[in-house]
């Protein structure tokens, strides 16, 4: 099944406008032989040495091998449970990848001790990790492959025989785990971590958990035969057009057999794009979501489907279809070339470390908590002065918060908790989104720090943030370190918080108590 693309109403309009430039420019046949000039002379270095994603369905093929002989050793050794550490897109494209190819695989890219826990003890004998980081600086996963090792001694297990490490070639990461005797796999170090699906971030942890992989990289071949063509027809091009119209981008899921494919385009889009006070965010939506029913002006639709041309857009909708492995190609083109419309490299990504700097402040200092604002039904209630001044329950501080969100903005809903335990938070999202009447989306943290976390800091400041917390009753240590995993995921949260009020951006905290004690009174005060 080929890529196709469906547009009509404005985002026809917004296609037929661009494309014809791009084509004169021959943009799509430049970006596949990686011209990194098509983004501006400002955009030139970095764009440079981050191209190379435009060949990794070639380039990739050589891990093949190698991948399926390690899954062979494993199963020889009895070892059948595969746990990914990795943040961002080195999480994002496998857990889309396994999810649809219905073979489990378990992702652990949080820092709450509860689910930390619940990842090492579950089936130790039987589990190897897969520990993704292009440089091996990333905290979280630092912490988890330290657990994890941990807990391999401890059981009389070797770690280096159940520890696999994806990384770039050359990083501290690279020669720390060599001496360690790990196994090793290196990725292109000129590809981004959001742009990395078909690289060995993608493929090792999918390809061990029993993925297809040579058949991804085959339908990701063909796709991208079809959007290098310098032609009108070329769906990345009219998708990219398309999507760079409007500030937001709702993904829903309209049937396709592909699982799970919002939260990596999310992902892709809103770190790519959401800068220089620019970009585009995208909503993750169901059916019944209330953007839906009554579309915001600035919100464009594209529906993931079976078959764009069987189910072809409505109204003002973009409709999508394709395999897996081309879908990833089409949309990894498509934010190439709404990063040219919009006028940003989409290749950076400025505004993520901010959040980085600021827990790393926090874990050094220790500061004591900021004290609440109030408390209720055990709740305690933080944040910024003109969203819970003067409030005394937590219904009043949350529709103070809804009155802030600009008419042009939008509500993000960040939940630092135990994603395993607290599904029931999701519900949230379509109740903020009816009440408002604007655009909301859902992130689990620390997750969403690695992807929309980047336009929060670097887009368009309109956003207001509702943060979750609850301190699980029972923390966990990390091995070699001067902090807990409690203490970890507290930072994050408090650090974030800290940089999103420094942009001016409205920010409402509730910690939910010890185990989430407050959970009722929250679900209670947003669906009152």
């Amino acid at each position: 099944m080929g890529i196709k693309v469906s547009t009509s109403g404005a985002a026809s309009a917004a296609a037929a406008e661009k494309v014809g430039a791009l084509v004169g420019d021959r943009f799509a046949s430049r970006l596949f032989a990686q011209d990194a000039t098509l983004w501006g002379a400002a955009a030139e270095a970095e764009s440079a040495i981050r191209l190379g994603w435009t060949r990794a369905h070639e380039v990739s093929r050589d891990l093949v091998e190698g991948i399926l002989a390690l899954k062979a050793e494993f199963a020889d050794a009895g070892v059948t449970r595969f746990v990914l550490c990795g943040m961002g897109g080195s999480s994002l494209a496998p857990e889309v990848i396994t999810r649809t190819a219905g073979v489990e695989l378990v992702v652990l890219d949080s820092t709450d001790p509860a689910q930390v826990r619940a990842a090492v003890q579950e089936s130790l004998e039987k589990t190897a990790i897969i520990v993704s980081s292009k440089s091996g600086s990333t905290v979280e996963t630092d912490s988890q492959r330290r657990t994890f090792a941990h807990a391999f001694e401890a059981a009389g297990i070797d770690p280096a025989s159940r520890i696999v490490i994806v990384t770039d070639p050359g990083s501290p990461m690279e020669a720390a785990s060599r001496e360690a005797g790990y196994r090793v796999f290196l990725a292109d170090p000129h590809v981004g971590g959001r742009f990395s699906a078909l690289t060995a971030f993608g493929l090792v942890p999918s390809g061990l958990a029993g993925v297809d992989i040579a058949g991804l990289l085959d339908e990701a071949g063909v796709a991208a035969t079809v959007v290098s063509v310098d032609d009108e027809s070329n769906p990345a091009l009219v998708l990219g057009a398309a999507i760079a119209a409007k500030r937001f981008l709702g993904v829903l899921d309209d049937g396709t057999s592909i699982v799970g494919f919002g939260d990596w385009v999310e992902q892709l889009i809103a770190e790519s794009t959401g800068k220089d006070d620019l970009g585009i965010l995208p909503v993750v939506l169901t059916s019944s979501a209330p953007e839906v029913a009554t579309r915001p002006a600035d919100l464009q639709l594209v529906r993931v489907v079976d078959d764009a041309e069987a189910t072809p857009a409505g109204g003002d909708d973009i409709a999508v279809s394709g395999t897996l492995g081309g879908q990833f190609v089409l949309w990894e083109t498509a934010v190439a070339v709404a990063g040219a419309v919009i006028g940003i490299n989409p290749y950076d990504q400025p505004d993520v470390e901010s959040a980085k700097v600021a827990a790393r402040g926090l874990l050094e200092a220790t500061p004591e908590p900021t004290p609440a604002a109030f408390a209720v039904d055990g709740v305690e209630v933080r944040g910024t002065q003109s969203v819970v001044e003067g409030q005394s329950t937590l219904s009043g501080a949350i529709d103070a918060l809804v009155e802030l969100i600009p008419s042009d903005g939008y509500l993000s809903v960040q939940a630092y908790v135990d994603r395993n335990r607290f599904g029931a938070l999701e519900g949230l999202r379509d109740e903020l989104a009816q009440r408002s009447g604007r655009p909301v989306t859902f992130g689990w943290g620390p997750r969403f720090l690695h992807s929309t976390g980047q336009f929060h800091k670097g887009g368009p400041k309109v956003g207001a943030f509702l943060q979750i917390t609850s301190a699980e009753p029972q923390d966990l240590e990390i091995p070699e370190r001067p902090f807990t995993f409690g203490t970890l995921i507290s930072a994050q949260a408090a650090g974030d918080a800290s940089v999103l009020e420094s942009h001016s951006q409205p920010v409402l905290r509730i910690d939910l108590g010890q185990g989430g004690h407050g959970l009722d009174a929250l679900l209670g005060a947003v669906s009152r």
